[in-house]
């Protein structure tokens, strides 16, 4: 394997990583603010409490490292996205900004603040919805060459069915990721109120998810058939993505091994996410760039994966130790400290 694929393997793990961590505190945002809406906040709120306290800050530890290891490795896509997602990038950056605000004020500064507590929900959802557009233009047709560079074609991204199917897609994700973490982390805390709320929004979000996934592949089929085409060679992989999510639903339907559950999850969207980017290979932007000619000199290459490695190496430990001392310490789990 050359060291292009090697780079954008390491980057898309890195990726990965952030879609399961962020979609867990993304989606515990949104359900501490309907669970203050519907007044079950006294059930659910200390437990969400509970998990996003020690994780909130490093949420965006994996975004980070994923977004200068993409620069570094393909320089060429700082100059086609940088221009073409001044706008929706923008956006994404003041809603984390507002995010992370507003989790602050909520938590150390004013208490019970609705406001606060809407936005902070809000974009919870806003959020993966602003990001996904990344991935919609990257199927080629949303942007084009001019004198003055390179500009976002608005008109067909909102008019586009693929372009909000994937929308709808990141949207669902979270909460149907995040539901599912929220019950296994209930059932470590021995939390029966909150484990029976949580795991009714993991069933309730189990069918959208699988749906708005379908939706998505069929929206793809008519705006890039090609990439489409590619994804159908790579079936099993999709195949085995589909089996761990009807293993996650039978599991808290029969409310059994949350912790199994979870992982099967976790497994669900490794086998969706590596397929739908070993299929979109060799592009990163269709057809703009490609791994191979888009990518920086094999020296800097190589140099830019032991960096990366070494920085993977050293974050799984941490995000271990974290989840040991503080997420699922016997008595810090049950609310005794």
């Amino acid at each position: 394997m050359s060291y292009e694929y090697i780079g954008i393997t390491v980057l898309w793990i890195f990726l990965y990583g952030y879609l399961i961590v962020a979609s867990v505190d993304f989606g515990a945002g949104f359900y501490a603010y309907y669970a203050k809406l519907t007044k079950k906040d006294h059930i659910m709120n200390q437990l969400i409490s509970r998990y996003l306290s020690p994780v909130w800050e490093v949420t965006n530890v994996f975004f980070v490292f994923f977004f200068v290891g993409i620069v570094g490795f393909f320089p060429d896509s700082a100059f086609y996205y940088g221009q073409a997602l001044l706008i929706p990038g923008s956006i994404a950056i003041v809603l984390l900004a507002i995010r992370g605000s507003f989790y602050a004020f909520e938590n150390y500064g004013s208490k019970d603040n609705h406001l606060y507590m809407f936005l902070y929900g809000a974009t919870g959802l806003l959020i993966p919805a602003s990001l996904s557009t990344t991935l919609t233009i990257s199927e080629g047709g949303f942007i084009k060459e001019t004198a003055d560079g390179v500009q976002l074609l608005y008109g067909e991204l909102f008019t586009s069915p693929y372009s909000w199917s994937v929308v709808l897609l990141a949207i669902v994700s979270v909460l149907y990721i995040s539901s599912m973490f929220l019950a296994y982390y209930a059932s470590k805390a021995n939390d029966q109120p909150a484990l029976e709320q949580v795991r009714k929004f993991a069933l309730f979000w189990s069918s959208p998810t699988i749906i708005a996934s379908l939706t998505t592949f069929i929206a793809l089929s008519q705006h890039n058939p090609e990439h489409y085409q590619k994804a159908i060679d790579l079936w099993w992989v999709f195949g085995l993505s589909v089996a761990f999510f009807m293993v996650a639903v039978l599991l808290i339907y029969f409310k059994k091994y949350y912790g199994w559950a979870f992982c099967a999850v976790m497994l669900q969207f490794f086998f969706a996410f590596f397929g739908y980017g070993a299929s979109h290979l060799p592009y990163i932007l269709q057809p703009h760039i490609t791994v191979t000619s888009g990518a920086t000199n094999e020296t800097m290459g190589i140099t830019l994966i032991i960096a990366f490695i070494g920085g993977l190496c050293l974050l799984i430990p941490s995000l271990y130790l974290l989840m040991r001392l503080f997420l699922f310490d016997a008595d810090y789990v049950k609310g005794n400290k």
